[in-house]
């Protein structure tokens, strides 16, 4: 454990992808460096996340850290990893990188205080347990580190077990012959869902929203396969830097609207049966922009799903003849046999829609139309306090002694999505107002974390100690991200996208939704290049600080 004293230049916080590459990358570049982690060992949420059927749903190669030492020597199992694999690989990072030397483990910073005369925050770590001081701080902690819980009544008299899918015991969870509810079909509900189906002697789930699920299609990856891929590496890695989302594919160039009905059947076809998230992210780019549109692509998707399932009654709580919401406008999660779940005698279904949860009662769950239905285990499957809740839920208070969580209480306001005024010398990435929820964290590592260590090396070379942003800058720039996500049908979704997930959350664009090229322009030609635009920089001892104009 850290002692008291200890001062760095930088602190990172978070075992992540974001975590790992900018503690690697802080050394290499000879800064004194410190990652604190509140697991006991790497992987970010895939350390958390060790519910049954855990897997990630970016494919291989692109879910990966790109430096030739990481993955030439590493052997990627299947298409879509799942979290034991995902593990195995962040093991990796640590021999490689010899990262564990400067971690600390099971150790949650708490609270941060600016210390405005010594250019220093000062940190908190396990509530008190130790302390030290960093000239910089960087939260890697990701858009999902904040399980949410409804607010169920009676949620504490149910006498079963409950657990929470981020929060699912290392060593696991005896299912086996038991009756379990599980409330939320989002991703982890889905993934869940397909496993328990198959030992739980009955399962009930709880949906609100229907999950439009697209086909995974996880082969093995084979020596012939990976050698393949091995050859490819160069030219996939150019491609991702030039798509939308940093994938090795991309929307398709012509507008849906340019073509016969008959030449997006056969697109749709094509995408749909190559699997993970192309019918989503692979597609016309339009579809997310047209209702008509839209509608068609949803209809496509219900179509094909309606012929996977059996139970009528299932049927049409799953794949409404009214879409829920625009297709594509809320996470789209792949799925193994998901909707076959259904048409199981053990399985059954109840439409919160229509039939909300009323309260837990000592034996289950009590739904509105009076039935109880007795349970031993509830899983809650309801996601979290995404994108904001990481950074939130620490006591983090800046140079005017205002606490971030106050300050984004009422809307969040940040620069370029990885700082925010009155917060000097705090970044963060992975998190609001970023590419995040339409990236993936290897490619916010390198694309936000390399900026954050650029950004470190000038203030370094011009001997600056202190760097925050403007308020102006960050007005401008939440005006930027909110007028770009309403240029579309996201808005028409109750999505966490824009925290509507949460009750009183103030209802916003939290992700930056033009993609990664247009982001890149901004951090780095609109900013970085123009001597750090939109920040104020100052030394120690000066008396008239610096400020890039906006």
């Amino acid at each position: 454990m850290v002692g008291p004293l200890e001062t760095y230049d930088v602190v990172v916080v978070g075992g992540g992808f974001c975590g790992c590459y900018s503690l690697h990358q802080l050394r290499e570049n000879g800064f004194s460096a410190h990652l604190f982690e509140a697991g006991t060992g790497l992987g970010g949420i895939w350390h958390w996340n060790c519910y049954p059927g855990a897997r990630v749903d970016t494919e291989v190669p692109c879910y990966q850290l790109t430096s030739p030492e990481t993955w030439e020597t590493y052997r990627w199992r299947q298409r879509f990893p799942g979290r034991d694999e995902l593990k195995d690989y962040f093991r990796h990072l640590d021999r490689v990188w010899d990262l564990s030397r400067d971690i600390s483990y099971s150790s949650r910073v708490t609270a941060m205080e600016w210390n405005d005369a010594a250019h220093q925050w000062h940190l908190q770590v396990n509530n008190g347990e130790s302390y030290c001081t960093a000239r910089h701080v960087l939260l890697c902690t990701g858009f999902a580190s904040k399980p949410y819980f409804p607010p169920i009544k009676n949620a504490d008299v149910f006498k079963g077990e409950t657990y929470h899918t981020s929060l699912w015991p290392q060593n696991g969870v005896k299912l086996d012959g038991r009756r379990v509810a599980i409330i939320g079909t989002g991703a982890s509900g889905v993934q869940c869902i397909q496993e328990v189906g198959y030992v739980a002697s009955q399962m009930t789930v709880f949906q609100r929203t229907p999950n439009t699920a697209l086909p995974m299609e996880n082969p093995d990856v084979t020596d012939s396969r990976r050698e393949e891929l091995r050859q490819q590496w160069p030219e996939i890695k150019k491609q991702m830097d030039l798509t939308f989302a940093g994938f090795d594919y991309e929307f398709v160039s012509k507008k849906a609207a340019e073509t016969t009905k008959e030449e997006r059947m056969a697109m749709y076809e094509k995408l749909f049966h190559t699997g993970g998230l192309h019918f989503w992210l692979g597609t016309y780019k339009d579809v997310l922009f047209d209702q008509d549109l839209n509608d068609e692509a949803y209809a496509f998707w219900r179509a094909k799903t309606l012929k996977r399932i059996k139970n009528k009654r299932a049927a049409e709580i799953l794949a409404p003849e009214i879409p829920p919401h625009p297709f594509g406008t809320k996470r789209i999660s792949l799925e193994q046999g998901f909707f076959e779940h259904f048409n199981k005698p053990n399985v059954d279904i109840v439409n919160l829609r229509e039939n909300p949860i009323s309260e837990l009662v000592p034996q289950g769950i009590r739904t509105a139309d009076g039935v109880i239905r007795e349970f031993d285990v509830i899983i809650y499957a309801t996601g979290f306090d995404s994108i904001t809740g990481g950074i939130t839920q620490m006591n983090i208070r800046g140079a005017s002694g205002q606490y971030v969580k106050a300050k984004w209480d009422h809307g969040v306001y940040t620069y370029l999505g990885m700082t925010t005024s009155d917060f000097p010398n705090l970044y963060f990435t992975y998190g609001p107002q970023a590419p995040t929820a339409f990236a993936t964290g290897p490619s916010s590592a390198e694309n936000q974390g390399g900026w954050v260590i650029e950004c470190l090396k000038y203030m370094r070379q011009q001997g600056y100690t202190r760097i925050e942003a403007t308020r102006p800058a960050e007005e401008n720039w939440r005006e930027h991200v909110n007028e770009v996500a309403n240029d579309g049908l996201f808005p028409k979704a109750e999505s966490w996208y824009f925290g509507a997930n949460i009750p009183g959350k103030p209802r916003e664009a939290l992700n930056y939704m033009n993609g990664w090229p247009e982001y890149r322009k901004w951090i780095w030609d609109n900013c970085a290049k123009k001597g750090y635009k939109g920040f104020t920089l100052s030394k120690l001892k000066d008396s008239q600080p610096v400020t890039a104009s906006l």
